[in-house]
């Protein structure tokens, strides 16, 4: 839910309008005693704050915010007609996110505010990982807080996303995840990449996991998942198309195959043509 502090009705219909046609739940209010109460009832995941307010200014109310244990972290943008690079600065250092200048476009203040969102998301995302303990599947640990992972109690070296990935799916264990949903997972829903992205980091995960490779499953037709121990080596019609083995067209039989496994029919002596010409027939 965004809130948003704004006494002109006119700016604050309008901005309320754009944020829910794109998705995002707003409320509005005119009055700092408005939004305090409201603020008692639901903590906001973004506020939006005009400065010149009546009963409370705007940087009044953000020192309030960021003195309140409960509404300290949230990410807040100031709107504001008062736009000198003072005030831009003013508003910035007492704990504002965001800066938005009066007049504004609506597409943009939608742009800012999924911005601040996402910001948000991945600090309390990688708050909660920190937090977290380290899991252990088969041979296979995984801690977040050091960011490290071992298979049989060695070390071995992955890219940040490759990190996210695992933990990720090491996290909810025998649950199967689609690839647009990894993709939005750990690259974000404004990625401009396509599933295969997902298949590649796949198959290099396997690569280094070495021995561990089989704790990431294959689920034909739908994405990946993680088993709670190692399995057999999926078969390779479980894998993606473009990384099955392509047969080599150039390939010739050896010379032990037999002609029953290369389905050739037997030739029949009497069917063969000679080469030499016909005999005349006496006369």
């Amino acid at each position: 839910m965004i809130y948003y502090v704004e006494d002109d009705v006119n700016i604050r219909g309008l901005a309320l309008y754009a944020l829910e046609q794109s998705g995002l739940p707003a409320r509005g209010f005119s009055s700092a005693g408005e939004f305090y109460a409201a603020c008692r009832q639901q903590v906001p995941s973004l506020i939006l704050l005009d400065i010149m307010l009546p009963e409370e200014d705007g940087i009044s109310i953000l020192k309030r915010l960021r003195s309140q244990p409960e509404t300290r972290d949230i990410p807040i943008m100031m709107i504001t007609a008062k736009g000198s690079e003072f005030d831009v600065v003013t508003g910035l250092d007492s704990g504002a996110d965001d800066y938005l200048t009066k007049p504004f476009g609506m597409m943009e203040l939608v742009s800012r505010a999924n911005a601040l969102l996402r910001r948000s998301q991945r600090r309390d995302d990688q708050q909660r990982e920190k937090d977290s303990p380290a899991i252990e599947l088969a041979n296979v640990r995984i801690s977040p807080k050091h960011r490290s992972v071992k298979v049989s109690g060695k070390e071995i070296s992955l890219t940040r996303k490759e990190f996210d990935l695992l933990y990720l799916l090491m996290q909810n264990k025998e649950l199967v995840f689609t690839r647009e949903h990894l993709l939005t997972s750990i690259w974000g829903w404004d990625f401009g990449g396509n599933t295969r992205t997902v298949d590649v980091h796949i198959q290099t995960l396997r690569k280094k996991l070495r021995e561990a490779s089989a704790l990431i499953e294959t689920v034909h037709g739908v994405g990946y998942r993680v088993r709670d121990q190692l399995v057999e080596k999926a078969d390779p019609s479980h894998e993606p198309p473009e990384f099955r083995e392509q047969a080599d067209p150039s390939h010739e039989p050896a010379a032990h195959e037999s002609s029953e496994s290369l389905h050739v029919p037997p030739i029949n002596p009497s069917h063969r043509q000679s080469n030499n010409p016909p005999r005349e027939q006496p006369l």
